[in-house]
């Protein structure tokens, strides 16, 4: 899959070919999803480029296999445009530059999926949540849509860094609920925002400054909802392998109930030129 737009392509064209400079930063990255107990297809999707220090999550809905079709798209969209521009744009490239880079992709990948659900009634409404990171050395560039989320596990403690896009959170920041009446709502899974739904859609990007140490959790509901946040960093603690806690959360969120799909990636950033990982600067060797 290619971008049609003319613009999406100028914009996505290398930056620079001279070399970057010395990184000060590596990661390592680890993913698991699971359909869980009660479903009979996975419609969580998760990919990892670490030459491109980048990693998606997405969670379909829709009729049929339709969910499945739309989370696929997106990651394998974003993975192929998203990382191939980051792999070959230098250092040089601005915050600002990737900041663009992510929104003309997920847009495009948006009308895609759009097109896709009018055009072929088995997949109609489909769509999906999605989670895009991007580490630039010392900085991390976090762009979201719907209700799957990110976590930053700094020196200990768990902190929720993505904001719902769902009508709980709308209700909560109204002060209509409280967050402990939300986690025994009916209607956890309201989304007030999802790509392919409609023709545009927001992508929400911030950036988040990056330490050594700093582990990024990336997930689908089906963990969010089946464990607390207290429960999601005891796991963390006691599981220093990224495999191993990746296994042990998707592990417990069965044991929980296991009622959706459930998606995890997690990224851990370390100082130096020693250790783990491949890093997105490597293409330069």
């Amino acid at each position: 899959m290619t971008l049609s737009a003319a613009r999406a392509r100028a914009v996505l064209s290398p930056m620079s070919t001279s070399p970057p400079a010395t990184p000060t930063m590596r990661f390592e990255f680890s993913s698991a999803t699971d359909t869980g107990r009660s479903r009979n297809n996975n419609e969580d999707s998760v990919v990892v480029d670490e030459e491109a220090a980048l990693a998606v999550l997405a969670d379909g809905m829709g009729g049929y296999n339709a969910g499945e079709v739309a989370s696929g798209m997106v990651t394998s969209f974003i993975k192929a445009e998203l990382g191939r521009w980051l792999s070959q744009a230098s250092v040089q490239a601005t915050d600002t530059d990737v900041r663009r880079a992510m929104d003309i992709c997920v847009d495009n990948a948006n009308r895609a999926i759009f097109n896709a659900a009018n055009s072929n009634p088995q997949y109609a409404g489909m769509g999906t949540t999605l989670v895009v990171a991007v580490f630039r050395d010392s900085r991390l560039l976090l762009g979201h849509i719907g209700d799957s989320r990110a976590y930053r596990w700094r020196g200990g403690v768990l902190e929720q860094i993505t904001r719902d896009h769902s009508l709980l959170q709308e209700q909560i920041d109204a002060g209509l609920i409280t967050a402990e009446q939300a986690a025994y709502s009916m209607h956890k899974n309201l989304v007030t925002r999802a790509v392919g739904v409609d023709e545009l859609v927001d992508l929400e990007i911030h950036d988040y400054p990056v330490e050594p140490g700093d582990l990024l959790l990336m997930c689908s509901d089906g963990l969010s909802d089946m464990l607390s946040d207290e429960q999601i960093e005891q796991l963390l603690r006691t599981n220093d392998s990224l495999p191993a806690a990746g296994a042990m959360l998707v592990q417990a969120a069965n044991a929980a109930g296991g009622r959706d799909n459930i998606a995890v990636i997690l990224a851990r950033a370390k100082a130096g030129n020693q250790g783990f990982g491949k890093s997105w600067w490597s293409f330069w060797r």
